[in-house]
């Protein structure tokens, strides 16, 4: 065990909301956070351990704020304890979606109606500001970042810019409301009688057909998928979120002190999305 891993164990263990835990462990996964479970008088909680990353626009405030939203309208776990750094919350009994959920038929429409209840019912539990999230100015911040820092992909930056704008345009005008913004498969959760969503740290106002894409792109939808699931929602299409993920990407090889083989997850993101523009320009 590393001397950060022990730290971070001591210190959950040491919490004021806990009173005697019998087993105090790190959690494997996290791109941008450190996660330690806690079992104490016979309940399990997560520690979730992260600071600001300014980089990507995650501000904990915002992500505490809108957690605490995501409990109200009854699709996240309850937030025990918050404090600078940290934020303590419920263990659900629950596991990450997998491809083969999408074997039940009635899978794809109970995900497009949990993307709904994002839109709404988390969005009307809101208290407080909460941050603005649109993709377009994120990918041209990446951009300018990585062109600053120096990337190995910047020669690549023009050209993917020159596809933003163009998918832009081609999205027209949408609603504005509470999105999620980060629904790959482990912040979807399958419990015995609900589905819920953790990991709120890029919520924020926007799209909602980002949310839409990153259901669609994240867990390998099928096109006959995908039109399902924007029929079940409002059918219309949306290709915009990989350009989002391999320039996130991109940022995290260079800022992120996790240790997460980032080059290959932007390597993997790159070609799904030209995969999919590929797509959207034959549409």
């Amino acid at each position: 065990m590393s001397e950060a891993t022990e730290i971070l164990i001591a210190r959950a263990a040491q919490l004021a909301c806990f009173h005697a835990p019998t087993r105090v462990e790190l959690l494997d996964g996290g791109k941008t956070n450190h996660n330690v479970l806690v079992e104490d008088q016979g309940q399990r909680f997560v520690v979730r351990f992260g600071a600001d990353i300014v980089e990507h626009g995650v501000l904990r405030w915002n992500e505490l704020a809108v957690s605490r939203a995501a409990e109200r309208a009854g699709l996240g776990p309850a937030v025990r304890l918050a404090e600078p750094g940290l934020v303590v919350l419920d263990f659900v009994e629950a596991r990450p979606l997998i491809a083969a959920d999408r074997g039940d038929p009635a899978m794809v429409p109970a995900l497009a109606g949990l993307v709904r209840r994002v839109h709404t019912d988390v969005m009307n539990e809101l208290q407080g500001p909460v941050l603005c999230f649109w993709v377009f100015h994120i990918l041209r911040d990446y951009a300018r970042l990585l062109k600053d820092r120096g990337s190995v992909y910047a020669s690549e930056l023009e050209g993917l810019l020159v596809k933003a704008d163009i998918l832009s345009k081609a999205i027209g005008p949408s609603d504005v409301v509470l999105c999620h913004n980060d629904l790959l498969p482990g912040n979807i959760l399958i419990g015995s009688s609900k589905m819920w969503l953790i990991d709120w740290e890029y919520a924020g106002f926007g799209n909602p057909l980002f949310d839409l894409g990153g259901i669609a792109s994240n867990n390998g939808f099928t096109a006959s998928e995908e039109h399902l699931l924007l029929e079940s929602y409002f059918d219309r299409p949306v290709t915009d979120d990989l350009l989002r993920e391999t320039l996130w990407s991109m940022v995290s090889e260079i800022t992120s002190a996790i240790d997460f083989d980032y080059a290959t997850y932007t390597a993997e993101n790159l070609v799904a999305f030209r995969t999919a523009y590929q797509e959207f320009q034959n549409l």
